[in-house]
């Protein structure tokens, strides 16, 4: 007798469809999973034979063979518990076969016959909707993240028995309107937002007009100043998420094992310490998980003091930075995972901190300096739009009382007034400035004839490259979407040139 099952698992950024095929044949007792199962599948031999005696069922005294299809796919983790479980049943006649066929199974099973939740259970889903399945059966804790995907039918399954029972309609699994839906949203603003800012204000102009555009901003400045409190604020200026973005997003954090059970609601901010590895920046590992690029996906990537990463770690941003994917390559692996982040990086002028400070003499070298500013190369550079230098705030100015005036509010009115310009533009939501092609720059965006002359004469002053030429126009634009013009003029070029000086004194 042979039973088919169908599942699924998490394969990159996508899944693939697995067929649990089982056979009975006489013989001694013995259960065997074959089909490219690694060790935790290996495992899930004895897991299952558990749940299946532990939740009042009988496990059939014959030699059971359980064929994992197709069989050249790699399969890691504990998704097919379920379904090697129900194919157990079905062989035993437990079950009918017609009781899960055009359904789908995925799960982890523990000794008592709960059902626990997995990783990656949107790909999964999205893939039986592909795949025209009517009905999937996902672990109880998965069903939030589940329900994200519309058009197919999600249940969440407590424990074996409750299946069985419901397979046999001799009673209900919970509907979604049953469920809790648990996430990361509050309505209370988090950490520290513009109002809390003393002084600095060229600097919060340039990170209204970053965020308004998505563009890459580098903040220079003495220790103190504010770097990271600015950069922090910024999180707090972040738009809503689209749904869509919700949905690629919280399926990153599933993926990653960050999150099994919550839908992720606000735009992720994701600082790693710079003595991360390049794996865990970029992606990795034997089965070729996202990284923190990825995790950073529609948000804020903040690297804190920049220079003190390794360099091969920099350097492996630059493709991301542009095309705003990461292909993670692996021996077993392969996958291909969006990486559209907003990099927010701070770093001091030199070592010691304090070159051009008034107050502080700077101790360094000449080539200190050179060695220390070099460790961001001119290729990485290149790519961030926005540079922006930042003094030390005066201590007269620290004892001041912060006035209660809202700017925190009325800025992030602004940028999102200007977001809903670029989305009636570009005729889509999500899409910026910053993720114009050079083609679509010159093809979309206007500029008035002496906006041109001053850009061509600066092009040729300041001798900037062709990435930076358009990178110059794209923050323009921005800041014209800020003022609510039509076409961007000359004091709009003006200002974004400004963002591309390095930190020089």
């Amino acid at each position: 007798m042979i039973s088919k099952i169908h599942s699924a698992i998490p394969y990159g950024f996508l899944a693939k469809p697995v067929e649990v095929e089982g056979d009975l044949n006489r013989g001694l007792p013995a259960f065997n999973i074959v089909g490219m199962a690694n060790k935790t599948i290996s495992e899930a031999r004895d897991r299952v034979r558990s749940a299946i005696v532990n939740s009042g069922f009988s496990f059939p005294d014959k030699k059971v063979t359980i064929n994992l299809a197709p069989a050249d796919l790699n399969k890691d983790g504990s998704y097919l518990d379920l379904p090697i479980a129900l194919s157990v049943l079905v062989l035993s006649k437990q079950l009918l076969k017609t009781d899960t066929e055009g359904r789908l199974f995925v799960g982890e099973l523990s000794l008592d016959g709960k059902v626990r939740p997995v990783k990656g259970i949107i790909n999964i889903v999205e893939e039986a909707k592909r795949a025209g399945i009517r009905e999937v059966f996902v672990p109880y804790n998965n069903l939030s993240q589940a329900n994200l995907i519309s058009g197919i039918t999600v249940y969440g399954v407590e424990s074996l028995e409750v299946l069985y029972l419901h397979l046999k309609n001799q009673a209900e699994l919970p509907s979604i309107s049953e469920i809790k839906v648990a996430s990361h949203a509050s309505s209370e603003v988090s950490g520290p937002i513009l109002d809390h800012i003393r002084g600095q204000e060229t600097a919060k102009r340039a990170m209204t007009v970053a965020i308004a555009g998505h563009h890459n901003i580098l903040i220079s400045g003495p220790p103190g100043a504010g770097k990271t409190l600015l950069a922090k604020a910024a999180a707090n200026l972040l738009p809503e998420l689209t749904p869509d973005e919700k949905i690629d997003i919280t399926k990153l954090y599933s993926i990653a094992g960050v999150s099994k059970d919550e839908i992720i609601e606000k735009r992720p901010f994701r600082s790693p310490h710079h003595t991360a590895s390049a794996t865990s920046i970029i992606g990795g590992g034997a089965s070729a998980g996202p990284g923190e690029i990825s995790l950073a996906h529609k948000g804020i990537l903040f690297l804190d003091e920049i220079p003190e990463f390794q360099r091969p770690v920099l350097e492996a941003l630059r493709q991301p930075l542009e095309d705003h994917v990461v292909t993670v390559s692996r021996a077993s692996a392969k996958a291909t995972y969006p990486a559209d982040f907003m990099l927010v990086a701070t770093m001091n002028p030199c070592p010691c901190g304090y070159l051009g400070d008034p107050t502080h003499e700077c101790k360094c070298t000449e080539l200190q300096i050179q060695n220390y500013q070099k460790k961001l190369s001119g290729p990485l550079f290149d790519r961030i739009d926005m540079c922006i230098n930042v003094d030390r705030v005066e201590n007269q100015d620290l004892k001041k009382a912060l006035p209660n005036r809202g700017e925190h509010s009325v800025v992030k009115n602004t940028i999102t007034e200007a977001i809903k310009r670029q989305a009636n533009r570009y005729g889509r939501d999500g899409f910026y400035n910053a993720s114009l092609s050079s083609y679509e720059v010159t093809k979309i965006l206007k500029m008035d004839p002496e906006a041109e002359r001053l850009l061509s004469d600066a092009s040729d002053k300041l001798q900037l490259s062709a990435r930076s030429y358009f990178k110059t126009i794209k923050v323009a634009q921005t800041i014209a979407d800020l003022e609510g013009a039509p076409v961007i003029k000359a004091p709009h070029i003006a200002e974004a040139l400004t963002y591309r000086r390095r930190y020089e004194r």
